[in-house]
């Protein structure tokens, strides 16, 4: 299609002032035009502009022309709105930013006729401008100043600036030096400050990453830049920097005054000091630091990198090292450790979980990721609870409270003589104190709720995300998740009554599983039937279930998690009963009065361990090994703020191993998610990783002892995860769910009965959100979300391109600005865009193309293999009751036991516009407060909202 001669004169023609909507001119601000000359903004402009875009399109009738003064008044009240909303590095416009700013407000408001008329438009000057360019001999351009802190004026280095675009895209694929340049200079005029001459080139490159992925890197590149400078002169005392090319013989002078200064501020361990220093920085590889996408970098240097008042001193190269000796400690040759560490960190092959990341290496080492803890039914076992979640939370760590114990509402309280209030009450104090503890300003504090199901409060306890009702009695930042029993599912199966109780009058209820449940919970049912307990209720299973679901899918909440399947399971069953996940769902460890349980947790990068021919096994036994012996050494360096969890984590020294990219690595082999082949694959990758991952626990138990639990366990009696699968189906009578495997399970059994294993708990799959924006890979175990999205966190907004999609594309002549603007308009699908042959639009379906019953499926097969569990998103693109019966019951079947959250698409998807100016803060390096996306709800369905996929607030997203 292509804009008429009609259009294009009706979009150039003056028009009759009397139905442009005139706002004043926005006083402060100013407009960078492409001359480079600076000229007061005027709001009026941009209504003149969108008025003839329309008039073009619609024509100018009379009726027309009424309608089009109202949609222009409001389109350019939100987007003048916006523009200087999102002038925080200065108050300046490039006319391009403004005119993107147009496209986007006519693309949200569906307005896509007038959207394309204009685009093509722009396209048509901008072609025009070029020819007229080359076709005359353009005027030297003015020199440009740059103005410091005191004022002064100095010559802008230009030659800089060039030489670092170049260097910034060397060995790169389809970048243009040329392109980022003309595109830097466009954010250039006499007088800019420093901070904003080195955001110019990061903007110029991120405005062209929808358009080549390569240009991610070159963006993560120039961010270096502006990241060495603030480093180098900081540590050195005066202004200093330094190209990448000059790194290699200044990264070991520098990484001794890194850790000079951070011991001196405060920041590093003394300790480490005493590591030999030239041995480290000899083994340390500048080159790595070119691996990052802007997303890792800039997530880095927003919530990971040591500073000092907002001043950052820590390259990346220092970073990873810097955990490394953190985990290096106690080791006895620690330096060689510390360098098997950096070097398998730097890689990205496998990293450590944020808190690790975070605190290795500092003088307060909370490394954790987890804990779990259970409440007591007394007000001082209560508000003990709270304290502990506010010392845990403080230092970056994740919880999950179970709430089982505390008495329902109604019941009776001995020492007043009163009833009960219930547990509403003590979660809303939860709540607050989640929001009040907020990890330093690195991540919100984050709280899990459990309670089972059979607890008189679970009606209540499903409302507590509600945004009707009583306030009061709603907790709207604290998650939730039911601890469901076996026996509520098979009611459900029979379409039977379920009896609620008070857990004050039956104790016992908190503690059993399996047939032993059953048991008492019917012996409970008698006793209220013969009117020996005073607070009981009967409801129709099929009732509370429907009600649980409708709740899940309206507010996000409360999560479903099986209490059955994690306990019969558990290893640790002979000490202890798992009474709550965490808040990711995917540990499953006990909990008691006197251990509250800690996991320690890390990911392997999948796609790093994968070929066209399938798994490197080498490579994945080579970093299991070196992954699992960080991970050990977690517990012993952590920092306690509890006695509890410190007693539980090292008697049992439980970590939790899991994977990341296995989406990337599904493309890598050619193998669609939705395929019989790539749940084979879950399986097959699955099995590796347990194997080789209890392998390295037995190693580490040969070389450092059992730990202390270990007798009585399952381990002991020889029962592996895949084992253990038969004691579930046993409880239940079966279990819908192969059993295959393909390793020598025998010798490494026999292995473990004699010698032992370090750690009572091994693996666990974690979201990954946010490492694995550092590696560049996909979340954990998810689908991709959109091949072409603007992703939120709490860094900003940035643009999320497929790169494997876009080199299958370019291989068959397929990517184009028609495919970019394709993939904008139906919102990262390939599904409606016809010229793109199937089995790439099979291969790249996105999370919301696929039956969620094929995630179910591949999370079984992986379930066989792992100890703990795994944090498991549902994408529902058109949901109903059935479907959701459906899948929850299929996720118990096949003996899951757990799944996170259950996600639906938002209101408004990709920003169907060139993304220029729209992928990200403006102040792109600064690591201010981000304004959180809402969870909106899905147009398309009929009842209710799910979590949105790319809330920033959201745990999953992060």
């Amino acid at each position: 299609m292509s804009l008429s001669t009609e259009n294009r004169a009706a979009i150039s023609a003056p028009i009759p002032t009397a139905i442009v909507a005139k706002p004043a001119a926005e006083p402060g601000y100013q407009v960078i035009r492409r001359n480079g000359a600076v000229t007061p903004f005027d709001g009026a402009k941009i209504a003149v502009a969108l008025t003839k875009a329309f008039l073009a399109v619609e024509g100018n009738s009379a009726a027309a022309s009424r309608r089009v003064h109202d949609i222009v008044a409001g389109l350019t009240e939100q987007i003048v709105a916006g523009l200087t909303r999102r002038a925080d590095s200065g108050r300046s416009f490039h006319i391009e930013d403004i005119q993107d700013q147009v496209e986007l407000a006519l693309m949200r408001g569906e307005h896509h006729k007038v959207a394309r008329a204009y685009v093509l438009y722009r396209e048509k000057r901008a072609q025009e401008r070029a020819e007229a360019s080359s076709a005359a001999q353009a005027p030297e351009a003015p020199a440009l100043r740059m103005k410091l802190a005191d004022g002064t004026l100095v010559a802008l280095d230009g030659a800089r600036l060039a030489a670092l675009i170049t260097e910034s895209c060397v060995g790169l694929e389809g970048v243009s030096p040329d392109a980022v340049r003309i595109e830097a200079h466009r954010n250039l005029y006499d007088g800019i400050r420093p901070d904003e001459l080195a955001l110019a080139p990061i903007l110029a490159a991120r405005t062209l990453i929808e358009r080549e992925p390569n240009y991610a890197k070159v963006s993560a590149r120039l961010l270096l830049d502006k990241l060495r400078r603030e480093a180098l002169s900081f540590t050195t005392g005066r202004p200093d920097q330094a190209t990448q090319g000059e790194m290699p013989a200044r990264y070991a002078d520098y990484f001794r005054a890194y850790v000079a200064t951070g011991i001196a501020n405060e920041r590093i361990d003394p300790e480490l000091g005493r590591f030999d220093l030239a041995r480290l920085a000899s083994a340390l590889l500048p080159e790595r630091d070119l691996q990052f996408d802007y997303l890792g970098l800039q997530t880095l240097y927003d919530r990971y990198f040591l500073h000092v008042g907002g001043t950052r001193f820590e390259l990346p190269q220092a970073f990873f090292m810097r955990v490394a000796m953190g985990l290096a400690l106690r080791e006895i040759d620690r330096e060689a450790r510390a360098i098997e560490f950096y070097d398998l960190l730097s890689s990205f092959d496998f990293m450590a979980s944020t808190p690790t990341l975070f605190n290795a290496g500092t003088p307060r080492p909370q490394l954790s990721s987890c804990f779990l803890t259970t409440v007591p039914d007394d007000l001082d076992g209560i508000f003990n609870s709270i304290k502990d979640n506010a010392l845990l939370a403080k230092y970056s760590g994740g919880l999950g409270n179970d709430w089982s114990r505390v008495r329902g509402l109604g019941a009776h309280i001995k020492g007043t003589n009163g009833e009960s209030q219930g547990i509403v009450p003590f979660l809303k104090v939860a709540n607050d104190t989640a929001i009040a503890v907020n990890q330093g300003g690195k991540r919100k504090g984050a709280v899990c709720a459990y309670l089972e199901t059979w607890h008189m409060d679970i009606e209540e306890f499903l409302d507590l995300r509600k945004n009707t009702g009583d306030d009061r009695r709603r907790t709207h930042d604290m998650n939730t998740a039911n601890w469901v029993p076996d026996l509520f599912m098979q009611r459900l199966a029979d379409d039977a009554q379920w009896t609620l109780f008070s857990p004050d009058e039956t104790p016992d209820l908190h503690d059993l599983v399996g047939p032993a449940f059953k048991a008492a919970y019917e012996a409970h049912e008698a006793r209220a039937a013969r009117g020996e307990l005073k607070v009981f209720k009967q409801v129709r299973a099929a009732d509370l279930w429907r009600r649980m679901l409708t709740l899940l899918f309206e507010t996000g909440h409360p999560w479903i998690t099986f209490k059955d399947p994690c306990n019969i399971r558990s290893p640790q069953g002979h000490v202890g009963v798992v009474h709550s996940s965490n808040l990711c769902t995917e540990i499953t460890l006990n909990t008691s009065n006197d251990e509250v349980a800690v996991c320690n947790l890390g990911s392997v990068n999948l796609l790093a361990h994968v070929t066209r021919e399938g798994l490197d096994h080498a490579r994945l036994r080579r970093t299991v090994t070196t992954a699992m012996r960080m991970l050990d050494n977690v517990i012993d360096i952590n920092f306690y703020t509890i006695p509890e969890a410190r007693r539980s984590n090292l008697r049992h020294r439980p970590v939790g191993l899991g994977i990341m990219g296995f989406q990337d690595a599904l493309q890598a082999l050619r193998l669609p998610y939705a395929s019989d082949a790539a749940v084979r694959f879950a399986d097959e990758s699955m099995e590796a990783v347990s194997f080789h991952t209890i392998a390295a626990s037995v190693d580490l138990a040969k070389e450092r002892g059992r730990y202390p639990s270990f007798e009585g366990s399952l381990w002991s009696k020889g029962l592996l995860p895949i084992d253990s699968v038969e004691r579930l189906a046993e409880a239940r009578g079966g279990l819908d769910l192969d059993r295959s495997s393909t390793l020598d399970w025998e010798s490494l059994r026999a292995r473990v009965i004699r010698i032992g294993m370090r750690n009572s708990n091994t693996m666990a799959i974690a979201p990954t959100a946010t490492i694995s924006n550092i590696c560049g890979v996909s979340q954990s175990i998810e689908p991709s979300y959109q091949n072409l999205f603007a992703k939120s966190n709490m860094s900003g907004d940035f643009t999320v391109v497929n790169a494997a999609l876009v080199r299958d594309l370019k291989q068959r002549g397929l990517w184009d600005e028609v495919m970019v603007s394709d993939l904008k308009y139906f919102d990262g699908s390939l599904s409606a865009i016809d010229r793109v042959p199937d089995d790439l639009k099979a291969l790249y379906a996105t999370a919301f193309e696929i039956d969620s019953a094929w995630l179910i499926e591949a999370a079984a097969r992986r379930q066989k293999w792992i100890d703990q569990s795994q944090s498991l998103n549902l994408y529902i693109a058109n949901p109903s009751g059935r479907k959701l019966d459906e899948l929850y019951r299929l996720a118990w079947r096949r003996g899951l036991k757990t799944t996170y959250y259950l996600r639906s698409r938002s209101a408004t998807h990709v920003e169907k516009s060139t993304l220029k100016g729209t992928d990200g803060k403006l102040n792109a390096v600064s690591s201010g407060p981000v304004t959180a996306a809402p969870i909106v709800v899905n147009p398309d369905a009929a009842w209710g909202q799910a979590c949105s996929v790319d809330n920033p607030d959201c745990e999953a997203c992060q």
